[in-house]
């Protein structure tokens, strides 16, 4: 619980300061007096001046004790009284190209770190599952596409575009996490080892899925779930199924009544499987243990999840997936860490159209207990896994203020583009609408994303 708190934050404090700090750094530049520069609301818990400031400027810095926001005050004759001698440095004199500059930086900020964030997890490196296929799912794309199991996955692409190398299975996932989502089929070519060996290409026509929604559905209709694995049992609860047939961590399983089974991910489907028609049946499965071959009579328990009856056993089951440790030099980390803000920034996009159209669930806005909830999650897997973290939620955040909402940055920039032309300022009248109207939106937002925080933890 802790470590999610100092988790949140502290990716909360960083993004906030960024983002401000790209309106503070413009403002300057652009020749605007800022007055105060505060990360955090409420009462404040810190609060300087530096000694030295550029000419013009007397900003103060403040810390407040709410990490749910922060702002820039600048001078500006709509909220107070400004000496004629210091007109020149107030934001609302300034040109249009300085003001829409100004409220574009702090957006471009947050996708500016995210790049650093994402080329520095590439420097770093980070162990991920090697791009190697468990058996697909029955009646799966992946299993009519051909594909049956310990394939070794090469390259990649969304059809029509040049094959990429694919490093690892998470590169493979997001490949076809983009292709799912935009209903664009994915090329791959897959080998039966990772060097050499015949390899072949085939097509998974993703534009066929009918579910859309990037969850685990989703990726259960394409078929590729998981990185092979062994099929070991792990920790066993004594009072679960595999505890009560006497099966132990480290067993090796064979045979599920007449099926062989090859990974981890196949005997997680067929004990999930096995509640599908009532209550599970005892099969004879087949483990391996010490040197020796055992039969052993198991029954799962039903359980209901997601509105389905699925089969437990009550043990981890499957082994870890043998990892590849993906790490890119200086120019490359920092080309791929651009590319992959520009994948993101244009895939929520696309998410947010198809949620205004109905195409998708309002379920997947996500709001501070599930962000809270990730950054704690990725802080305890390590660093690399919590920069990359910081790195998508600030595409988030640029993204999100970005979008032509009032009071958002993208509804100040919608004003601008309205003056640049009309050759007219939005009316104050016009403003007090739609500042009414925006922030109207934006706490439905809120609301829906915070009730789905809550409906997710209850289960």
């Amino acid at each position: 619980m802790l470590t999610t708190l100092i988790a949140f934050i502290v990716a909360l404090g960083v993004l906030i300061a960024v983002h401000e700090w790209g309106h503070y750094r413009m403002a300057v530049a652009r020749g605007v007096k800022v007055l105060r520069f505060s990360v955090g609301f409420g009462p404040t818990l810190a609060r300087w001046k530096p000694r030295r400031q550029r000419p013009g400027q007397d900003t103060e810095f403040v810390i407040g004790a709410i990490p749910l926001g922060g702002y820039v005050r600048m001078l500006d004759e709509r909220e107070a009284t400004v000496p004629p001698e210091q007109r020149h440095l107030a934001f609302n004199t300034q040109p249009l190209k300085s003001r829409a500059l100004i409220v574009a930086a702090g957006p471009v900020a947050n996708l500016v770190l995210a790049a650093l964030l994402y080329a520095a997890v590439n420097w770093i490196g980070v162990d991920e599952p090697r791009a190697v296929l468990a058996p697909p799912l029955a009646g799966s794309l992946a299993e009519k596409a051909g594909l049956h199991g310990g394939e070794f996955v090469r390259r990649g692409a969304l059809a029509g575009d040049e094959l990429e190398p694919l490093a690892s299975f998470e590169s493979l996932r997001w490949l076809l996490t983009r292709g799912a989502l935009d209903a664009h089929d994915v090329v791959l070519e897959v080998a039966s080892a990772p060097e050499g060996g015949r390899s072949r290409e085939l097509t998974l026509p993703l534009s066929s899925l009918r579910a859309r929604d990037p969850d685990a559905r989703l990726f259960r209709e394409v078929g590729i779930v998981s990185p092979l694995s062994r099929p070991v049992i792990g920790e066993v609860m004594p009072d679960g199924a595999a505890g009560r047939a006497g099966l132990r961590e480290g067993d090796v399983v064979r045979r599920v009544g007449g099926v062989a089974v090859h990974d981890g991910q196949q005997l997680r489907e067929l004990i999930r499987a096995s509640a599908a028609d009532g209550p599970p049946p005892l099969a004879a499965w087949q483990v391996e243990r010490g040197g020796r071959v055992l039969d052993v009579d198991v029954q799962p328990d039903a359980r209901e999840e997601d509105g389905q009856r699925i089969g437990r056993i009550g043990a981890f089951v499957g082994a870890a997936p043998d990892l590849v440790t993906v790490r890119l030099g200086p120019l490359d980390g920092l080309w791929a860490g651009a590319v992959r803000v520009w994948e993101v920034s244009a895939l929520s996009l696309r998410l947010l159209g198809r949620m205004l159209v109905g195409e998708l669930s309002l379920k997947n806005l996500s709001g501070p207990i599930a962000i809270a909830d990730y950054a704690g999650k990725s802080a305890s897997l390590g660093l690399t896994y919590y920069l990359g973290f910081l790195a998508f939620i600030s595409v988030s955040l640029g993204v999100l203020n970005l979008l032509p909402v009032p009071v958002l940055d993208g509804g100040h920039l919608m004003y601008y583009l309205w003056e640049a032309v009309t050759g007219k300022p939005v009316t104050g009248v016009w403003l007090e609408r739609l500042q009414y109207v925006g922030m109207c939106l934006l706490l439905t937002m809120m609301a829906i994303a915070m009730y789905n925080d809550v409906a997710h933890r209850l289960g």
